[in-house]
């Protein structure tokens, strides 16, 4: 008789971290486990994990890892590309002993700092930085000025730049004081220069500006121009956003 096809479910999970076999077996027994969107409560079930959807308590498990996923803090001064023809500070310096060649989706401007996301994985990176997904992006901005409500308020109603309108998700002010204020913004979108475009056109220029957040990763402690893993709750969330 021929070996049955794919991997018991159990073994599937305990290799991504979940726990260990015993605990994955439980869990399934409890019906917190489901494959592309069944419950599962029988013991034995094979999967191909790399095509099949598991999720453990609604959170996705993903595949087992054939590329890179990367979260770095970016400075301030370094060039958003891999190598730079002017020789200045660039991603690659930042990422020694990465022999693989990685991808940075989407970028920042040089005197923007904070998350950037790289990979090795060319359509995952695509699908996350193609607009007609909207995922979501948080930054913080310090701006000249002392920022009223009702400026807050115009941000959140929308406004229309030179290239187009803008209507963030979210906007929060943090902190006001006399002569600067701490604001931060959420969008779906990431045209050329589009935070600072927004606060000057509303009259407070930025002064310093930084990403916090893509998706469901967060910058978190990470320090300026360490990177680390993407966890497999951040990777599979952000699978989910992109429909992988």
């Amino acid at each position: 008789m021929s070996e049955p096809e794919g991997i018991r479910l159990q073994k599937v999970l305990a290799a991504a971290g979940v726990g260990s076999r015993r605990t994955c077996e439980e869990m399934i027994d409890e019906g917190r486990v489901e494959v592309n969107g069944a419950p599962v409560t029988v013991q034995g079930m094979r999967v191909d994990p790399q095509t099949d959807v598991i999720r453990v308590d609604g959170s996705r498990i993903p595949p087992p890892r054939h590329h890179q996923y990367i979260a770095l803090n970016k400075p301030r001064g370094v060039v958003s590309t891999m190598e730079d023809p002017e020789g200045r500070r660039c991603l690659s310096d930042l990422l020694a002993g990465h022999k693989e060649r990685l991808f940075h989706v989407g970028r920042l401007d040089t005197e923007t700092e904070g998350l950037l996301l790289l990979t090795n994985d060319g359509d995952f990176a695509h699908k996350l930085a193609h607009p007609s997904f909207e995922v979501p992006k948080t930054y913080l901005a310090q701006v000249s000025g002392s920022v009223e409500i009702r400026t807050i308020n115009k941000l959140r109603a929308g406004i229309m730049l030179d290239d187009g309108p803008v209507k963030p998700q979210k906007v929060t002010l943090t902190d006001r004081a006399t002569n600067k204020s701490m604001v931060e913004i959420v969008l779906h979108e990431g045209r050329n220069h589009i935070v600072r475009r927004t606060f000057e056109s509303v009259g407070h220029p930025v002064r310093r500006l930084a990403r916090t957040q893509i998706g469901p990763v967060r910058l978190g402690k990470l320090g300026t121009g360490q990177h680390r893993e993407l966890t497999r709750h951040e990777l599979g969330a952000l699978m989910d956003l992109v429909g992988e």
